[in-house]
């Protein structure tokens, strides 16, 4: 019998071949109708016997393109229209305006990859080959609808063969926009200073026009590869510096020129079998490596490789990946074909701290003083993308989850999507993600507006968690109101957010906004996603820091065009982006670990532990304040953070700190001036100047020659060959969970500044249940399994962090005042202990990294036992350490909890925008955000 369906399917399905791949499939199972593009996805009319419209549908939906991401498919039974053969219908520009999804750029596909090195092949050598499932997507992309028109094709017409194979509904490149051939497509360019001399003049231009004329510029670059010299060769989304990997001179040079002192440079290899040769990659990591979006992925080491110095250098990870583009693929190719080794070094085409190149002369006149040749050519940029960097990391009994460090091409712009409360009067809707977290019962009293996340009533979030412990799922769904947010993210590791209907475009990685040139490249890629996507914000959210420069321009825009405003708390965004992409309602036990993040009293947050909601929070716990004499010098300089660390904790004298206080020299007396005066010296919880003191104390980071570095370099300092207690090897993973609750101090909180206070509210009254102090420890399980190559020792319990029950003050809140604190005193003095024993300092590294996940188990734990919270959200820069994040999650889930962390973005404060626009989002659920200028 005949039947006829309606078919609509949502996701990332245009400009990938998903028309041609449903009229191929119409054509396998004698589907009569038609195909077509509209406004939120691809529609299709399909007539068919029953049984084949089953296999049809079937097919459409376990089988799509690989470039595609099918989101939804819905059925709908209608009448026969008698349809005598199956069509691919295209909508005029104005139903295709609002496209709701557009592909990132995609890596090389394997057919294409095999036409590239066929000499029989029209295309054999091509460096722009490419087809529907491959090739440049958002960074060609001028307007919707994506047609060649509305790309940076446009100035390429099609020869007679490509324009044949575009109309082509069986053909590979049917409707492949960047469809070209050596006849009709863009060529390369080669560019280099006169004479080989870097500060020698730039020559003339050359194209490689032709085949002949593409390959003689490929052998030039690989000859000056080969010989140690730096290349500018441009990418989809801008430029990369590229050099041999097995130099240690080209390496120095790049270094030097590029000004970047330590920090690691990424690679690119030929071959999952190339990578194995230098890295450990196991199953998920190749699948990662491999994947259409061809992130940079950081790969354990392999201890039998030998890597140049200059490279990675203390690091057990490098950063690796696989070619993208025909160019890349070429390169490589003949680099190894000429004697090279398996690796070239693919860093950012940029001067410390400025935003990547995207055009060739703006390379010309930027990188002149870097590269020794340029390889560009004549297809625009249009986007300003960088590599996606990801990690594979060990999540308990979730398996292996991919971590993202840096979220750009390959992964941004796709959407997420955007919370709002369940609905009990849809029954179907009444368990949203069961698979992430059990269901429980909406709280619409939960939708009281509130001015931005600074206020919340102390007793609300309480309130829900005593009627309802366990976490509330959320669903995306669409909204009345329709509110478009323009979320403008933090100061460092910048991304923004922009709100279309129930789903949240963030941006690429823009970088730290620190200079005018980051500034504008910020502002063109907000004005181009509002164009692209067709998106006037009728609401901001900032963060809640007064001199950062994005929220100095929410605040000026909110007063120039009279739109509302609300001011996020960073710690909050953290929490809630999390909360976000797993459609948590909370409340959660939020843990929030990184560097900086303005707080609510004014001082530097960086150790919170906050009991949140989608709206609000409150302050449950902090670490204890220790100064920073000099402010942000502290980071630059991590003796200084080191000072006051000592200072705060009475540990001045102690043996163990002589070496720290030496090499400080006269800035020792500098800092305790600074600190007595209060000159200068603001006063932090955060965790990450923590760990950048513990590593001065030790000597593993004293002058940091990138952002992070300290912690990072204490980190590795965690070799493998050094254990606790290497005469008792067959002990098989550290129990930091089982470490002895040490004698708490409460007179401390009195003896660090900013610690006095505690909230008011129902939060104290829980508090007073138990006025002594409280010191937690997670009960014993079976911790077999735990990640850790490391054996516990009993000295390791004298690390434990205190726990302290904070004080009030008349004029506490819930937000600016926390119950407890954690008093990280012990576990500073038990290093200093171990420095001047002679312990070595991988076995320091891997007890201060134990305490801090004791530390996240106690807060969770204090939570649970206070308000009955079982669904605990880390997130942070600090949860980018894998060791801390991977036995955090393992022992989190041992004591019984359920545990969230990001999944579609950075825990960093690559994050930060989202958490930021669902916080806006939350707030407005009622009507217009309050809190606007």
């Amino acid at each position: 019998m005949i039947e006829a369906l309606d078919i609509q399917v949502k996701g990332i399905v245009q400009g990938v071949g998903f028309r041609p791949f449903v009229y191929r499939l119409a054509k396998k199972y004698l589907v009569k109708g038609w195909v077509l593009n509209a406004t939120d996805g691809v529609f299709i009319h399909a007539e068919a016997e029953a049984k084949l419209l089953d296999e049809f549908v079937i097919e459409l939906s376990e089988n799509p393109p690989a470039a595609s991401h099918v989101e939804e498919i819905t059925l709908k039974e209608v009448p026969l229209e008698d349809f005598d053969s199956f069509e691919i219908r295209f909508s005029d520009a104005g139903a295709v305006e609002k496209t709701t999804l557009v592909s990132p750029d995609l890596a090389t596909c394997d057919d294409c990859t095999r036409e590239l090195f066929n000499p029989n092949d029209r295309r054999y050598r091509y460096p722009f080959i490419n087809c529907t499932n491959c090739g440049p997507r958002f960074t060609i992309i001028e307007k919707l609808p994506y047609d060649r028109k509305s790309t940076s094709m446009k100035d390429f017409p099609m020869c007679e063969r490509c324009a044949r194979e575009y109309g082509d509904p069986l053909d590979r490149r049917f409707h492949a926009q960047p469809d070209a051939c050596f006849e009709c497509g863009p060529h390369i360019s080669w560019r280099e200073h006169e004479g080989g001399d870097i500060e020698a003049p730039l020559g003339p231009v050359s194209w490689g026009a032709t085949r002949e004329e593409s390959d003689a510029i490929l052998a030039r670059a690989v000859e000056l590869l080969l010989a140690g010299g730096i290349l500018a060769v441009k990418g989809l989304g801008g430029f990369h510096l590229v050099c041999d990997a097995d130099n240690p001179e080209a390496l120095a040079k790049l270094r030097a020129r590029k000004r970047r002192e330590g920090k690691a440079f990424a690679v690119m290899a030929a071959s999952t079998d190339d990578v194995r040769r230098v890295c450990e990659v196991n199953d998920a990591e190749a699948a990662v490596l491999e994947g259409s979006q061809r992130p940079i992925v950081l790969l354990k080491k392999r201890s039998d490789a030998e890597f140049a110095p200059g490279l990675a250098d203390r690091l057990p990870e490098l950063g690796v990946m696989l070619p993208y583009t025909p160019l890349q693929h070429l390169l490589l190719h003949d680099f190894i074909e000429a004697g090279g080794g398996g690796m070239l070094v693919m860093t950012s085409g940029n001067i410390h701290d400025e935003p990547i190149v995207i055009d060739d002369e703006d390379a010309y006149g930027k990188l002149a003083g870097v590269a020794d040749a340029f390889i560009g050519h004549d297809r625009a940029i249009r986007a300003r993308y960088d590599d996606s960097v990801v990690r594979v990391i060990a999540a308990g009994s979730a398996g292996e989850a991919v971590q993202f460090v840096r979220r750009a091409r390959g992964y941004a712009p796709l959407p997420l999507a955007m919370p709002s409360p369940c609905h009990p009067e849809r029954p179907e809707d009444s368990s949203c993600h069961p698979e992430r977290v059990e269901p429980s019962p909406c709280h619409p009293e939960r939708a009281e507006r509130v001015e931005g996340s600074r206020a919340a009533p102390a007793g609300e979030l309480l309130a829900d968690a005593k009627r309802d412990p366990s976490t509330t799922a959320l669903r995306a769904s669409a909204r009345d109101d329709k509110v478009s947010i323009f979320a403008t993210g933090p100061e460092q590791k910048n991304t923004f957010a922009l709100t279309r209907d129930v789903e949240a475009f963030v941006s690429q990685h823009i970088g730290d906004m620190e200079n005018a040139e980051t500034y504008d490249a910020w502002l063109d890629a907000k004005n181009r996603y509002e164009t692209l996507f067709e998106i006037k914000p009728d609401l901001l959210a900032c963060d809640l820091h007064p001199e950062y420069l994005t929220s100095k321009w929410a605040h000026e825009e909110s007063r120039t065009r009279g739109l509302p405003l609300v001011e996020v708390q960073h710690h909050h965004a953290h929490v809630v982006s999390v909360m976000g992409e797993h459609g948590l309602a909370g409340p959660v036990c939020g843990i929030a670990f990184d560097g900086t993040g303005f707080g609510v009293d004014g001082a530097i947050w960086g150790g919170e532990v906050l009991i949140s909601n989608l709206r609000a929070f409150e302050r449950f716990a902090n670490f204890a304040y220790v100064p920073m004499p000099g402010g942000a010098a502290c980071v630059k300089h991590p003796l200084r953070m080191a000072y006051g660390a000592l200072w705060a904790f009475d540990l001045l004298e102690h043996p163990g700190a002589a070496d720290a206080l030496m090499a400080l020299g006269e800035q020792a007396d500098v800092c305790e001036q600074m600190i007595d005066r209060g000159l200068n010296t603001p006063m932090t919880s955060s965790v990450g100047r923590l760990f950048d003191a513990a590593s001065a104390l030790l000597g593993v980071c004293t002058e940091p020659t990138y952002e992070g570095e300290p912690a990072i370099l204490l980190e590795a300092a965690m070799t493998s060959d050094a254990c606790c207690h290497p005469e008792r090897p067959e002990q098989p993973s550290c129990h930091p969970e089982r470490a002895e609750p040490s004698p708490c101090h409460p007179e401390r909180a009195e003896r660090v500044e900013g610690s006095r206070a505690a909230p008011a509210g129902a939060l104290l009254a829980d508090a007073k249940r138990d006025p002594s102090t409280t010191a937690l420890r997670a009960s014993a399980q079976d911790d077999r399994d735990q990640p850790c190559a490391f054996a516990q020792d009993d000295d390791s319990s004298r690390y434990a962090m205190e726990v302290v029950k904070n004080t009030a003050t008349a004029e506490s809140t819930a937000q600016d005042t926390s119950v407890v604190l954690f008093d990280a005193a012990p576990t500073f003095k038990a290093l200093l202990d171990d420095k001047a024993a002679g312990v070595p300092v991988p076995v320091i590294a891997r007890r201060f990294h134990d305490a801090f996940v004791q530390a996240v188990v106690m807060a969770a734990e204090l939570a649970r036992t206070v308000y009955g919270i079982e669904v605990v959200a880390l997130s942070g820069g600090v949860f980018m350490n894998r060791y801390l994040v991977e036995h955090a999650l393992a022992a989190l889930e041992r004591a019984g909890f359920t545990v969230a962390v990001n999944r579609d973005l950075p825990p960093n404060d690559g994050c930060i925008s989202f958490g930021q626009a669902v916080v806006a989002w939350a707030s407005n659920e009622e009507g217009a955000a309050e809190g606007g200028a």
